[in-house]
């Protein structure tokens, strides 16, 4: 894959490049046996090739497999058609974390096995840590455990000195470890989950990287289009979209809302959400009720009934009146069909609104981390 999200080479699937290439029996097994998969070897084809770049090789799910549990790319039933029980057996979120890859549309690509294995870590780690996640949803308030971090006008919330980075992050998010909700908006939710996932893998992988980190968040944490641009890779793009039902564990994704008045309310002009595997997306706001593409589209969908003016004038959204709009609507099949009919299409561009629905044409996923093949430059302060 290259940075504009082009596919590399022709047939996608998981591309490894260095020395790898040089035995594909060998780089076949090494890779089975790290990611604990010796018995998906029936099921996984690999070939060499070489393109501008150089060698490589290449591992893919079979077609027949492919064809049989995730037809058209729809990665969203897998763990039902395969019984995976990935919330409680980690070694099943692994299998569909390396089957959703090897079905890959597009090549996810490494410069060796060791960043392979360890972008699957951080998938994993992310869907863990979303699962776990549970905020204080709010448009334009924000806090964070004082006993970790301090804010400050000039760069937003540091972390205090001597706070481990993976401590600060968790209690942040995670009430079972700090007993308190903190209020978030979805995109900086998004941002902290991702982060540790990352900084759980340096923390095993590349502890000089970590540590990097860590003097940044105490000093001026990266947010927003910054982070995308240092921590994350993008697959797909608005000319060739990825197949609106192919997502990988981990993947952050967003769904857009396709209604123009209503995406004027502020925290409305969309969803950031991790998909966590098993057909469900994260729900920061009521972990234990996870979004299915369905019920995520009809929430979207509802948001535009449920759209007043407050007190000052400011658009607003009534949850409220969203949660029993969509209540209503699951009872009703044709309905229900109606409106996926209209959001389950690829979004417009941002500003156009005429008759795109709610999904995005692309995923988001972590960068390199591993010494020497690291590509998450931090920037300069």
């Amino acid at each position: 894959m290259n940075e504009s999200g082009k596919q590399t080479g022709a047939s996608g699937g998981v591309l490894i490049r260095g020395p790898a290439a040089d035995d594909l029996a060998a780089a076949r097994q090494d890779v089975l046996t790290r990611l604990n998969a010796l018995d998906m070897a029936h099921c996984m084809r690999s070939s060499k090739g070489e393109d501008a770049a150089g060698r490589f090789v290449r591992f893919n799910l079979k077609a027949e497999q492919a064809a049989a549990w995730a037809p058209g790319h729809d990665t969203l039933q897998l763990c039902d058609t395969l019984r995976l029980a990935t919330e409680h057996k980690p070694g099943d979120l692994t299998r569909e974390i390396v089957l959703a890859m090897l079905m890959g549309p597009v090549a996810f690509e490494f410069p060796g096995i060791d960043e392979l294995v360890s972008a699957v870590r951080i998938r994993r780690n992310i869907v863990q840590a979303a699962r776990r996640t549970t905020l204080a949803f709010h448009t334009s308030q924000a806090e964070r455990p004082r006993d970790c971090w301090a804010y400050r006008e000039d760069s937003g919330f540091v972390i205090l000195p001597g706070v481990s980075l993976l401590t600060a992050l968790a209690k942040a998010t995670q009430p079972e470890v700090s007993g308190t909700l903190y209020s978030f908006s979805c995109y900086r939710a998004t941002e902290y989950v991702i982060l540790l996932g990352i900084a759980q893998e340096l923390a095993h992988c590349n502890p000089a990287l970590l540590m990097q980190l860590q003097q940044r968040w105490a000093a001026r944490p990266i947010m927003s289009g910054q982070f995308h641009e240092v921590f994350l890779r993008e697959q797909g793009s608005m000319d060739e979209p990825l197949p609106p039902r192919y997502f990988v564990p981990g993947d952050r994704t967003w769904f857009r809302n396709p209604d123009a008045a209503s995406s004027e309310a502020s925290g409305y002009e969309g969803s950031w959400v991790i998909y966590l595997g098993a057909g469900l997306f994260s729900n920061f706001w009521k972990r234990h009720q996870p979004y299915t593409l369905t019920s995520k589209c009809l929430e979207i969908y509802q948001w535009r009934h449920a759209l007043h003016l407050d007190a000052q004038g400011q658009e607003r959204i009534d949850e409220a009146k969203v949660e029993a709009l969509v209540a209503a609507t699951q009872h009703d099949a044709a309905e229900v069909a109606r409106i996926l009919a209209l959001m389950q299409r690829y979004r417009e561009p941002r500003g156009v609104y005429r008759d795109g629905g709610c999904l995005d044409t692309t995923r988001e996923f972590a960068r390199w981390v591993c010494p020497g093949t690291a590509d998450m430059v931090l920037p300069q302060e």
